[in-house]
């Protein structure tokens, strides 16, 4: 078995996958989140592992003020949001002596397999304390993404004061995947699934043999996505949806 790393957009099914690998044997953390409003079978999230991204992204982000932030500063994001943060190429993600202690304590409980999508933009800070480690990033078209984002933000509890619009879910795509695509996927062994690709058992097979562990093909359940759209977005997103589609070798279906 692979230690792996499980990283895309929020909404594109990496809960999905990570699910698979539940019963695999790998460590997924000591204390797995229980949210159930994004997916019903769980997201796969170790809390510790979250909190740690959180605290590296609040660095970087605009901070929401004080006392007036739930008023006119709501699209920025605070604790346990900033899974829907807008990070610029290049950002420079400082990391404490606290933070690096604890992922090494995190990365030592081989074999591990971590999910969140959090590390499509605080990677490099983990890079020097993953061993052996592959890396499976998920994604499905953007538009269907922001539209599940915004359905999201609609009924989750944890985001009833944050603001987030059409424009900025498919900025938070569009920056994730550019981090991936322009400077993560150069280091190490990367397998990239569309979200299609991965409820089928040919693309749950290429998943097993990328990490070389037995993969669960009774978990991906194509009726839980409940969420699509053809709506247009910009330009920059589509060129890095065809992108992404050439490296998984997945083909849109043409319908008649």
């Amino acid at each position: 078995m692979k230690n792996c790393l499980i990283l895309g957009s929020g909404r594109s099914g990496t809960s999905m996958v990570a699910a698979t690998l539940a019963k695999a044997g790998y460590f997924m953390g000591d204390r797995l989140s229980t949210e159930r409003f994004s997916n019903p079978m769980g997201n796969f999230e170790d809390i510790e592992i979250n909190r740690l991204n959180e605290i590296l992204l609040a660095q970087v982000v605009p901070k929401r003020p004080r006392f007036i932030g739930n008023y006119f500063f709501r699209h920025r994001p605070i604790m346990w949001q900033r899974w829907l943060s807008s990070v610029p190429l290049n950002t420079d993600i400082p990391a404490s002596e606290l933070v690096t202690k604890q992922i090494t304590a995190l990365t030592a409980r081989e074999p591990y397999c971590f999910k969140d999508p959090r590390f499509s933009y605080t990677l490099p800070v983990w890079r020097p304390f993953l061993k052996d480690t592959v890396f499976v990033c998920v994604f499905r078209e953007p538009a269907t993404t922001a539209e599940s984002i915004l359905k999201l933000s609609q009924k989750a509890p944890y985001l009833q004061n944050f603001s987030i619009n059409w424009e900025r879910a498919i900025q938070v795509w569009t920056l994730m995947y550019k981090h991936i695509l322009e400077i993560h996927r150069y280091q190490g062994e990367w397998l990239f699934l569309h979200y299609n690709q991965a409820v089928t058992p040919p693309g749950l097979t290429r998943l097993a043999e990328f990490i070389e562990a037995a993969v669960d093909y009774s978990v991906p359940d194509p009726s839980l996505c409940q969420s699509f759209s053809n709506a247009t977005v910009s330009e920059q997103a589509q060129k890095i949806y065809h992108q992404l589609c050439q490296l998984a070798a997945y083909q849109e279906p043409v319908f008649a």
